[in-house]
């Protein structure tokens, strides 16, 4: 049989081994936990860069959309003209 002192030796040998397990877990944590605080806050940190590239690009597109701009494409690029008075043909709504 085992004796008291054996069985002492025993649970002050497991307890400590908790007490170390324990120890490291909570270590592994803490790290894992900065790790992934690290990495949250270089995400932010992109998506506040895509915003203003969003903003940017929505202000771009915006300017490049304008009315006078197509007009003034259009007239450039492909000759288009105001029609004459003769070529424009009114067509009224019959009523239901």
């Amino acid at each position: 049989m085992i004796g008291a002192q054996a069985i002492q030796l025993i649970v002050a040998t497991s307890l400590a081994a908790s007490v170390v397990g324990s120890g490291v877990w909570v270590v592994l944590a803490k790290h894992e936990s900065r790790q992934l605080f690290a990495e949250i806050e270089e995400l932010k940190r992109e998506q506040d860069r895509l915003q203003i590239d969003w903003g940017r690009l929505q202000l771009e597109q915006s300017t490049w959309a304008t009315h006078p701009r197509i007009e003034s494409l259009a007239r450039e690029r492909i000759k288009l003209a105001t029609p004459a008075d003769r070529q424009v043909v009114i067509i009224a709504e019959r009523a239901p």
